[in-house]
Formats: structure tokens, sequence, C-alpha cells
């Protein structure tokens, strides 16, 4: 497992992230009171849900010899009130729902293309929303 991502800020909304050796930046957009000086913490989910999927139709189609030459994700979020959706489990809170679309380029079947759909699905960042999720948090003081 790789190391923990640190999360650095100081009197605003803008986040220093180091992951490995990366840098990235989050914030709000100006109208949420942010600077808008970087993705919102929801696009980097998104992003991370369409990285994923991604990669995961990638290592599928080497394996299986699937011609896929590229691959576009579109990931779009947003929530609603549960009690508003008539075919969720959930009846209070809100439900939270991420609509990924997929753009495949190649000289792909049908089935091959249907095949890149089921492949889709099998994203472990998906599996993870799509799971029991838990998050501990864990004051840490300086000693």
């Amino acid at each position: 497992m790789a190391g923990p991502v640190i999360v650095r800020s100081a009197n605003s909304f803008r986040c220093d992230i180091e992951a490995g050796g990366h840098h990235l930046i989050a914030d709000e957009p100006v109208s949420a009171g942010g600077a808008d000086a970087g993705p919102t913490p929801y696009d980097y989910l998104s992003a991370a849900l369409g990285v994923c999927t991604s990669m995961t139709i990638h290592v599928v189609a080497q394996r299986e010899k699937i011609p896929v030459e590229a691959v576009e994700i579109s990931v779009t979020n947003d929530r609603m009130y549960a009690k508003d959706c008539a075919d969720c489990m959930t009846a209070s809170g809100y439900i939270h729902r991420f609509i990924v679309s997929i753009k495949v380029t190649g000289n792909l079947t049908v089935e091959q293309r249907e095949r890149v759909l089921v492949v889709a699905r099998r994203c472990p960042v998906a599996k993870t929303l799509t799971a029991e999720i838990r998050v501990d948090d864990v004051l840490v003081t300086d000693s």
C-alpha cells in the first residue's frame, strides 16, 4: 500500500496535497468562498472514478486483445434527497450519483463494446464508492 496522502491548509479553503512525489492543489470556487485555485474535493473524487475506470478498461483490453485505441471518460455527479429517489433503498439523507460516460475509440465489435462496459463496472474505485465505507477520524496533537 502507498504512503499517506498529506493535505495542508492555512486559513482558507485552499489545500496543498502531497501524494507520493506529486503536488496538487484543491480549493472551492469563488462562489463558495474559495479562490478557485484548484479542483474541488468532488472534482477529485470524480477524477479518481474516471481514471480508475479508464485504467481498468485498458488493463483488460490489453489482456483480452480488445483493440482499444483510446478511452475518454466524462464523470458528472450530483446529489438528491433520498426521499426524492424512486428507485433507491435509502430513505433518508442524500443519495450521491455519479454518471460515468465512456467513449472508446478503436475497431471493436458490438460484443467487445459490451465487454468494455462490463469491465468498466469492475473498477476498484467504483466498487469502493458502492460498498460500505468507514472513515475513522483521529485527532493528532503536538507532543
